[in-house]
């Protein structure tokens, strides 16, 4: 007994360890930061935080869920994460300063949780150092999403947090009915993680009481949280969910046509691109474990983890770093550092153990180095892209296009934040009409026509039918984006006045 109070003791996280871990959170931060700045200028690089931005914007100093001011819209699938940018302009903080800072805290927060994880299954860890957290603040993909301006790391801080949970045995089902009504207010598949709690306590719970009565206990806390959820989609879209979860897989239908093979390439070059190519032997290793010593908790994290993954490729495409996926990666990550953490402490090769401890521990290390001014790197040329790209449209568009005039675009996000024109929405997020013929050139051009557009604007490979022969008013001449191979943003005359 007192053995495993002073193991317990020794695994405890110490306040020098909760400060290592939140100087490497803010120095990956202020590097990806200096890193944008000198490339380009600070912004996000997903115009879909714009959106966030601008609802945000609206509800703080509105009072209205809107992305047009007074025209009450769904277009925001995570309404607890643009609630809570709200509150970065009523302390005059937003746009960048607030929402990089819940950026920074949820990446934290994901480190602590994960360090305490393995300190909590693997009783042989006990580091001077806290190098579980620490390679979770500079993993580069979590970094990516801390940046991002999105939802994307708090939503995958609550799933991570469940799962770990479930992994450490706990009963606290009212507190996962909670946090999983929570997370379908960061994003819809918030609902998935129904299956792994349920699972857990149908395989641990000894009797069919015991069984009902965590079920009951999961279920009121979730609901308390979810049937609002319902009801506030209803009240402002008339539908249960948010107009981007329909509009998401109406838009990338040609995707779900694709070879699974060509699919499954895809998301695991975006998976395993980092340092978690040397944590694949450790993922196995405890995916075997689990199973042998059905440690039901990690079998139905692994299971959801699985699910997760083949829902997102079966039905969005795996681009911009897998943004889609990164909710799942913590997890995996987890699996991965898991088993390394127990083989450290092990005798596996007996005396030649030293070998596979300074293969795995130099090829970490090197690849978390590597990554750190890599994924920097990439990140502030996707900042770049979306400055001189969407925003630059944005500007020139609120400074010369006549205030009364009608525009159709597929990226809304900084012209709703930047510009104050009406809009048709072409990826449907805010004009939901347009889903049933998202990518019907045709059917597109006789609704803007329906509608009375004046202009529209565009990258021309989106709708090369539609710009063909559409006479140009403006191009962005983005000298970043034609690095790339891609071509320049355009704003295109529609209806001659």
């Amino acid at each position: 007994m007192a053995r495993k109070s002073i193991n317990l003791k020794l695994n405890k996280i110490s306040s020098r360890d909760v400060f290592i871990i939140a100087g490497a959170v803010v120095l990956i931060a202020v590097i990806y930061l200096i890193t944008s700045w000198i490339t380009y200028s600070i912004g996000f690089p997903l115009d879909d935080s714009w959106i966030h931005q601008t609802y945000a914007r609206n509800l703080a100093l509105r009072s209205e869920w809107a992305f047009r001011p007074g025209i009450p819209s769904a277009g925001s699938t995570a309404p607890l994460w643009s609630a809570l940018l709200a509150l970065g302009f009523l302390l005059r903080l937003s746009p960048y300063i607030w929402t990089f800072f819940l950026g920074i805290v949820s990446l934290f927060a994901l480190a602590v949780v994960s360090e305490w994880a393995v300190r909590e299954l693997i009783h042989s860890y006990r580091p001077r150092f806290p190098w579980i957290g620490f390679f979770f603040a500079f993993e580069w993909h979590m970094a990516w999403a801390a940046m991002s301006g999105m939802e994307t790391l708090l939503h995958g801080l609550i799933v991570t947090t469940v799962l770990v949970l479930l992994m450490t045995n706990t009963h606290r089902y009212l507190t996962l009915g909670l946090l999983t009504g929570l997370a379908a207010w960061v994003r819809p598949d918030g609902l998935t993680l129904l299956g792994p709690v349920l699972m857990t306590i149908l395989f641990t719970q000894k009797d069919t009481h015991s069984r009902l009565t965590a079920i009951t206990r999961y279920l009121i806390g979730f609901g308390s949280l979810f049937v609002p959820y319902l009801l506030f989609n209803l009240a402002i879209g008339g539908t249960p969910m948010p107009n981007t979860f329909y509009a998401k897989q109406a838009e990338y239908a040609s995707w779900q046509t694709m070879p699974i093979f060509t699919r499954l390439g895809q998301m695991f070059l975006q998976l395993l691109v980092g340092p978690s190519l040397v944590l694949i032997p450790g993922v196995i290793g405890w995916i075997v474990k689990s199973v042998k010593e059905k440690l039901w908790g990690s079998l139905a994290a692994i299971i959801w983890c699985a699910g997760y993954l083949s829902l997102y490729i079966s039905r969005l495409p795996v681009y911009q770093h897998g943004r889609y996926i990164m909710p799942a990666m913590p997890i995996f990550f987890l699996f991965g550092l898991l088993a390394f953490a127990e083989f450290d402490k092990g005798k596996l090769f007996n005396r030649f153990h030293w070998i596979g401890q300074t293969i795995w521990r130099s090829s970490s290390v090197m690849l978390v180095i590597a990554f750190i001014f890599l994924g920097a790197r990439s990140y502030a040329q996707d900042v770049a892209v979306i400055e001189s790209e969407m925003v630059v449209t944005a500007k020139w568009v609120a400074a010369n296009l006549p205030p009364d005039v009608l525009i159709a675009a597929h990226d809304i996000g900084a012209l709703g934040y930047f510009d104050y024109h009406n809009l048709i929405d072409l990826a449907g997020l805010i004009s939901p009409d347009v889903i049933p013929f998202i990518r019907d050139e045709p059917q597109l051009a006789n609704y803007l026509d329906q509608n009375g557009a004046d202009y529209l604007i565009a990258f021309p490979e989106f709708y090369p039918l539609m710009t063909g022969n559409t006479e140009t008013v403006f191009v962005t001449n983005s000298a970043i984006t034609l690095a790339f191979d891609q071509k320049n943003m355009v704003v295109y005359l529609w209806k001659t006045p």
